[in-house]
């Protein structure tokens, strides 16, 4: 391959002579060469394309196109290279890699995935999903994470697990520190979600269908294995966890209590949605003022029904459940609270004017 300089010097040197021979010995190639260059300028093509040479594999590259087709592009070299060599092909692998890498490209041009800047909607999505917590003694902590994708506006609430009540506890939450409830919900694959997928449809968890009838949220799963449908709250974790988790990189002190995460959680919160976002460069707590004229209302009571069985707490501030009485705090008097059992913990839980949203078990 010639440099672009030596390339119009044998042009130029041909348009002087007119002769091949001639050209060749001014400028100290091979007529071959010249007549080249003549040829390519002469059909209007770069002076620096390569020369393809034929090679031992060229009668086999339909095969090896066939063979990356049929498995989408994920056939290993090695294999076709067994495979031609079943069949006649005396290359080396070597030369079959180059062939496959080249196959590929071409099928990866033909069937990739196009990419389009999400736009959302005011009043429309909410994203959720889980992050491991920080070890508050010798017991794991759990993070909700949510956000509006509109304004950005960011929730995090920690938890000790994440069973079906304290889904929709913090769920619950979640659209009361929102001031409404969008349109639909997007979270990963959970139980607590999809109990099933039948012709990649997701089958939503019955109990979660009826939360979403009373608070008028449609729920629904992501595609599995694909971040570009869940990218939101799996960064919304990520900045979470990197805020709120001790490592040595951030040097957080382990936390004392539970209430003690929790006010780092609020803490965390009111920064990120009081500080100018990125994208939007505007606070998402000035979007949300905005986006709240598009969300519906929260009914005033929770969706309690998974809370467990109701009782009426009695003059002796007790509630009996399973044959036995259970002390609950005396403001509770007369007051009706759900009970349920949570693995080896009984759980109490009262929803009124204090307690609106906040999930058992919680403090």
């Amino acid at each position: 391959m010639k440099s672009a300089g030596e390339a119009v010097e044998i042009l130029e040197a041909f348009d002087l002579t007119g002769s091949l021979r001639a050209a060749s010995e001014l400028v100290g190639c091979s007529p071959n060469t010249v007549a080249r260059y003549v040829r390519l300028r002469g059909r209007g093509r770069p002076l620096e394309e390569p020369v393809r040479r034929n090679q031992l594999i060229d009668p086999y590259l339909a095969k090896v196109e066939e063979w990356v087709e049929r498995s989408h592009g994920k056939v290993r070299a090695d294999i076709v290279h067994d495979k031609l060599r079943a069949v006649g092909f005396e290359g080396s692998e070597r030369t079959t890699r180059r062939a496959v890498a080249a196959a590929k490209k071409a099928y990866a041009a033909g069937h990739r995935r196009v990419f389009r800047p999400w736009i959302p909607e005011p009043g429309m999505w909410l994203q959720f999903d889980w992050g491991k917590g920080p070890r508050i003694g010798c017991r794991e902590t759990l993070l909700w994470c949510a956000w509006l994708a509109w304004s950005r506006f960011r929730v995090v609430i920690p938890t000790w697990d994440r069973t079906m009540p304290t889904v929709i506890a913090c769920l619950d939450e979640t659209l009361r520190r929102f001031g409404g409830s969008p349109t639909y919900a997007l979270t990963d694959n959970e139980r607590t979600v999809t109990v099933d997928r039948i012709a990649n449809i997701a089958v939503k968890h019955p109990v979660l269908v009826a939360t979403g009838r009373h608070y008028g949220l449609q729920v629904h799963a992501c595609v599995p294995a694909d971040p570009a449908s869940k990218g939101g709250p799996e960064s919304t974790v990520k900045i979470a966890k990197a805020d709120l988790v001790p490592t040595e990189a951030n040097l957080l002190d382990e936390y004392v209590s539970f209430a003690e995460l929790r006010a780092a959680c609020d803490a965390f919160c009111d920064e990120v949605n009081g500080r100018e976002h990125r994208e939007t460069r505007r606070p998402p707590i000035e979007l949300l003022a905005d986006e709240c004229r598009r969300l519906h209302p929260v009914p005033d009571e929770p969706y309690t029904v998974v809370f467990g069985v109701t009782r009426v707490v009695d003059e002796e501030s007790t509630v009996r459940f399973g044959s036995a009485r259970y002390s609950v705090p005396h403001q509770l008097v007369g007051e009706r609270v759900w009970v349920r059992v949570d693995g080896d913990e009984l759980v109490v839980a009262h929803v009124g004017p204090q307690a609106l949203g906040r999930p058992p078990g919680t403090g």
